[in-house]
Order: C-alpha cells, then sequence, then structure tokens
C-alpha cells in the first residue's frame, strides 16, 4: 500500500512569501508566526506589528496596515466561509482583550488580513447581505467595510498585480509559469540571510506543489542556473563538509523538503544516477 504523501506545510511557506512582499520595509516590521493569544491553543497565522506606526508601507497590501495587524492565511485546501472572517475579526479582538494593560491595543490601530488563493464568491455574498461593503482597493485586494469595529481587506492572491507580488502568486497548485520564472529573477538580487532563507521556503512548497511544472521549467538553462544559485549556500556547506558527504547530506535533505530528484540534479548539477544512488542509500551516509 502507498504511503499517503506528507502534508504541504503551506502556512511557514505563507509567512515566508510575507516577508518577501514587505522586505523593502522588513526592518521596521516585526513578523511573528502562528502568534500564541493566550495560554489556550489560540493562535493568530502572521501578527504583524509596524515599529513605526505612521509611516505607510510601500506594498500595496500594506496600505491598510496601522501598528497591529491580524495575519489569517487560507491554503489552496482551504475554504474561506463567513466564520471563518468573523473568527479573525474575533483573533483581533482577542489580541487586543490579552493586552499586557488597560487598551494596551488601542482598536484604532488594529487591522485585519485575510489571504486566499481564490475569491471567496459566497463569502462576499454573505458580507453583503450582513451590511458590509466590498470594495476593491487594488487588484485582488478588497476592502471590507461599514459595521465592523476594524478595517479589514481580504486578499485573493491570484488576482493580484503578477508583477508585484509573484511570491504569493507561486504558492498555488496551479502555479503559472511565468510567474515562477519572474519570481527566480527577481529573487536573485536579494541577498540577505532573511531574505534568502524566505525564498527557499517559498520554493520548497512551490516546487513540491507544482513538480511537473518545475520539471519544465528547469529545461530552460538560465531558471536552472538560477535555482542553482539559489541553493549555492546549502551547496557551499556541503562542500565544507566534505565532497562526497557533505553534498549526500544536503540532497537527502533537499528530498525530505519535497523535492524530486531531477530537480535536485538540475540545481546540484550532478548526474541524476548519482542523486538517485544517494537517496536509494547505495552511497554511505553518516547522518
Amino acid at each position: 500500500m502507498k504511503n499517503a504523501p506528507d502534508k504541504l506545510q503551506w502556512h511557514p511557506a505563507f509567512c515566508a512569501a510575507a516577508g518577501l512582499e514587505f522586505h523593502e520595509d522588513i526592518e521596521r516590521l516585526e513578523l511573528k508566526l502562528e502568534y500564541n493569544l493566550s495560554k489556550e491553543p489560540i493562535r493568530i497565522d502572521l501578527l504583524i506589528i509596524k515599529e513605526e506606526s505612521d509611516r505607510r508601507i510601500k506594498n500595496e497590501i500594506g496600505h491598510i496596515m496601522r501598528t497591529y495587524n491580524v495575519i489569517e492565511y487560507k491554503s489552496p485546501e482551504d475554504a474561506l466561509t463567513i466564520d471563518d472572517f468573523y473568527k479573525t475579526v474575533g483573533y483581533a479582538c482577542l489580541y487586543k482583550g490579552y493586552g499586557e494593560y488597560v487598551d494596551a491595543v488601542p482598536i484604532n490601530e488594529l487591522t485585519i488580513s485575510i489571504f486566499r488563493e481564490a475569491r471567496p464568491e459566497k463569502m462576499f455574498l454573505t458580507l453583503q447581505r450582513y451590511g458590509h461593503k466590498i470594495e476593491e482597493r487594488y487588484p485582488g485586494i478588497y476592502y471590507v467595510t461599514e459595521h465592523l469595529p476594524i478595517p479589514a481587506q481580504i486578499i485573493v492572491t491570484q488576482e493580484l498585480e503578477p508583477g508585484e507580488h509573484r511570491s504569493l502568486r507561486i504558492l498555488s497548485n496551479h502555479a503559472k509559469k511565468e510567474d515562477i520564472e519572474e519570481f527566480l529573477r527577481n529573487v536573485e538580487e536579494m541577498n540577505t540571510p532573511r531574505d534568502r532563507q524566505n525564498v527557499e521556503a517559498v520554493l520548497q512548497v512551490s516546487v513540491k506543489a507544482n513538480d511537473e511544472l518545475y520539471r519544465e521549467i528547469r529545461r530552460d538553462a538560465n531558471m536552472c542556473d538560477a535555482l542553482r544559485e539559489l541553493m549555492k549556500d546549502d551547496l557551499e556547506d556541503a562542500r565544507k563538509l566534505g565532497e562526497s558527504e557533505g553534498e549526500a547530506k544536503i540532497i537527502i535533505n533537499m528530498n525530505h523538503s519535497g523535492m524530486s530528484p531531477e530537480n535536485i540534479a538540475s540545481i546540484t548539477g550532478k548526474n541524476l544516477d548519482e542523486i538517485r544512488a544517494i537517496l536509494e542509500g547505495r552511497v554511505p551516509v553518516a547522518l
């Protein structure tokens, strides 16, 4: 019987994509992943705290944001219902209520952002029926107003402007080739350890979710070079450990993160048979 495939870790990849979206302002932001609202298991997917509340974030996704910003992410497999919307409002209210002292988190310094790949048509209709207004402020970015204590927006990632939001658009089971290629070209200029870590986290999930498409992309020599460039730090670490044993460890880790043998061969420049020999245990590796 075939083992069930590992569940893709969409949420960490989304948080990494958020870091890339806001990388121009990242030094003035604090991103807290899976922030615990209390000792009970109630967690916010991502909490973004602006260190300079009066300074506008450059990325239009961040235009609505104030000091404290509650982020909810729905993976491609997740639904987004009216209850999910109000649950997120509830998270924001709980975050305010659990402040260190009375009114430590002013209600007028809170916002809500909910991300989903596809447009939640049914939820939009229900919100309107409840008296809320929905305005598409930017492509794929919908502000929800009227009868809400906190400014809210819904981000439909597949509708976002392609040129500006590749990191979110490739977090999909149906990523587009042009989005991936442009993402790979753009991230070559990102050299800080934080940016590169976020890039690798996004790619690990995107590659696993779109394996056939990445196999096609790897046939393009330029794109293959871009993937290899992104992995150069890992490969350099491998060489320091020793050419054969060190690279073998990196190859095994790449496979565990969801990369196929073909993709690993393209990125590392090693022969596909060598890759398979390592993954099948025919090459001894001290783990």
